[in-house]
Parts: structure tokens; C-alpha cells; sequence
């Protein structure tokens, strides 16, 4: 039987990576959880989104810090401001965007880990330009991340 060992993140501690604009802090990844999670503080600048994705093989579950979120998924639309909380579960498409003039913050609690090595891939793409969207499609599919089409 392995025993994972306990892990403790002092306030502000964290790697941060720059995930297409936005900076992620990886809180816990997957290597310290043995796969079973990664819990990630997102950052989410005023005016900004992710578009229209589905994960394959996690779930997703976001705590809002501050300020708020508008939530796609399935045929919901979910408004989530501070202490609100949306579960994501896979397989079904979802976007999010801080629509706000103000800056967003949520953790982000993924089922099980791993998905972070897709966000570390993302966040080594040259900055301050935007990535060709085949690009984004390359790498989200190697971790089970697929972009359907919008719906009409």
C-alpha cells in the first residue's frame, strides 16, 4: 500500500503559470494526490473567457473567490458569484467567462488529476499572441479535451 504524503500550501505559495492570459496556481497537482485530483486558484481577468470545450475524462468544479462568473452547460446558464459553487461533470460542453470590468477568482477541483499537464502545455505557448486554434485543438486532444462547434 503506498501512503501519499501530506501536503500543505502556505497562502501565496503555488507555481503560477500564464494559461492563455489568465494565471493559474497550481495548489495541488495530481503527482501529490496519487491521480485522484488537481486544485487549481484561477485568476480570470475582467472581460475574458474560455470558450466552448468538453472534457472527456475529468470533472470539473469551481468555488467562486471573487467577483463572478457566467457558466455554460448543456443547455444551462449559470451565474456564479462569491461562495457560489457549479459542478461540470465530463463529457458535456461548458464555457466560462468573467464578463465583468472586474477581476474574477474561483478554485477549480478536477476529477481525477492530471489535467494540469494539459494547462502546463498550454501556459508554454508564446505569449502575447494568440495561439492558431489548431494549435489549442493539438494539445487539448492528447488530454481528452475536444471543441465542438457552437451551437446555433
Amino acid at each position: 500500500m503506498t501512503t501519499i504524503p501530506p501536503l500543505i500550501v502556505p497562502p501565496g505559495s503555488g507555481p503560477v503559470h500564464n494559461v492563455l492570459g489568465s494565471p493559474y496556481r497550481f495548489l495541488v497537482t495530481s503527482d501529490a494526490t496519487g491521480g485522484a485530483f488537481t486544485l487549481i486558484e484561477v485568476t480570470a481577468p475582467p472581460q475574458s473567457a474560455v470558450p466552448l470545450h468538453k472534457h472527456t475524462r475529468e470533472d470539473e468544479t469551481f468555488f467562486i473567490l471573487e467577483g463572478s462568473i457566467k457558466v455554460q452547460c448543456g443547455d444551462r446558464t449559470l451565474d456564479l458569484h462569491k461562495a457560489g459553487t457549479a459542478f461540470l461533470p465530463r463529457n458535456i460542453p461548458h464555457s466560462y467567462a468573467n464578463a465583468e470590468n472586474t477581476t474574477a477568482r474561483y478554485i477549480m477541483f478536477i476529477t481525477p488529476g492530471g489535467f494540469e499537464k494539459c494547462l502546463e502545455e498550454f501556459a508554454r505557448l508564446p505569449a502575447g499572441q494568440p495561439p492558431a486554434p489548431e494549435t489549442i485543438v493539438a494539445i487539448g486532444k492528447k488530454y481528452g479535451l475536444e471543441f465542438p462547434p457552437p451551437r446555433m
